[in-house]
């Protein structure tokens, strides 16, 4: 597609249904494009072969559901090998494993070296998701972004937030503000003001609990994963308190993990609200039936739902049995039926305008 416009790619999606015509979508595509074709236009360099002038990125917000991370994977997809699009949250994380690698090498300033590994052979980088929530994230953010700027590189951004509202009542966000005027310095911003959600309209008349378990409930999740996620997850390190949950797939906002990885472990409340703070959507593989064989796992799984039920993101669920059938007897079935009632409320079609 990296011949194509985005015009065309937007064009050909509206031709065959897979989207509906947004004027918000398509005024920020004519900015995307704008800037596609700048960044493939030849630029003179300077010294340290850096461009003399760069174009000034996008930054891209509004909320959930509009389109942003669709219009961000068009775009991707448009620039070919000279653009770098990755989840902000596993940027960051990529960022601190090059650090400890140049302190352990002695360098001083970690930061130059990881910028330099992290601009290479790219002349964009396209970060989906971004916030600041942590006090180290929002000490780095601010030199990286620096340094990838004075490398030549554009950067483009989604966020469900303004950059005035980025890392928002945060410690010592006075700090943080000098960050925020280069984003708006380096960066336009636009927001993205469809009144549609469509993640949530995707999700209308749509089955979200599949049972029982077997090639057809996998296939039922693998095609919701990818009319939700729109592509291959990655990999994502959840960070909690020095402790790390691994998701086998995050795109988008999107997590997708089974019951044996996610309650099998000795996970706990804050673990699973961390979980539901960072994901829109959970997408839960495997859910076997419960009792006394499995009695622990049962527990997590229990405060799990609890934990997506009050966070009130979307679940989408394959399972041994209906959430009725699942704690059959034993030890903790009469509690379960609390659960079994919010696995049930969450299938109704209208559980993410709740």
């Amino acid at each position: 597609m990296e011949d194509m416009s985005l015009i065309q790619i937007y064009s050909d999606a509206l031709h065959n249904c897979s989207l509906q015509a947004d004027p918000a979508q398509e005024a920020i595509l004519l900015e995307l494009e704008n800037l596609r074709l700048e960044l493939h236009q030849p630029r003179k360099r300077g010294w340290f072969r850096k461009p003399a002038t760069t174009p000034k990125g996008i930054y891209l917000w509004g909320g959930v559901g509009r389109g942003k991370s669709m219009l961000m994977d068009m775009f991707a997809r448009s620039m070919g090998a000279s653009v770098r699009r990755v989840h902000f949250h596993a940027f960051m994380q990529d960022v601190h494993i090059g650090i400890a690698r140049a302190r352990s090498q002695g360098i001083a300033d970690a930061i130059q070296p990881v910028a330099r590994e992290m601009a290479g052979g790219i002349s964009c980088l396209a970060f989906d998701e971004m916030q600041i929530t942590d006090i180290t994230d929002a000490m780095l953010v601010g030199r990286l972004f620096e340094a990838l700027f004075n490398a030549g590189i554009t950067i483009v951004a989604t966020s469900n937030r303004h950059p005035n509202d980025l890392y928002k009542n945060g410690l010592n966000r006075q700090l943080f503000l000098p960050f925020i005027a280069l984003l708006q310095q380096k960066m336009v911003v636009h927001e993205l003001a469809s009144p549609t959600d469509y993640r949530q309209n995707r999700m209308v008349g749509r089955q979200s609990y599949f049972t029982p378990l077997g090639d057809a409930a996998r296939a039922g999740l693998d095609q919701i994963w990818l009319e939700l996620a729109g592509g291959p997850g990655q990999v994502f390190a959840l960070e909690v308190k020095s402790r790390q949950i691994i998701i086998p797939a995050f795109r988008n906002g999107i997590a997708r993990i089974s019951f044996l990885e996610l309650c099998g472990q000795p996970l706990g409340a804050g673990d699973y609200l961390a979980l539901a703070q960072e994901a829109k959507v959970l997408v839960l593989d495997d859910i076997p039936l419960l009792g006394r064989d499995n009695f622990s796992e049962a527990k997590r799984f229990v405060t799990l739902i609890d934990a997506v039920y009050e966070a009130g993101i979307g679940l989408i669920a394959s399972a041994a049995a209906k959430p009725e059938e699942l704690y059959p007897r034993g030890t903790g079935s009469f509690e379960f039926e609390r659960t079994a009632s919010r696995l049930r409320e969450m299938q109704a079609e209208d559980w993410g305008q709740r």
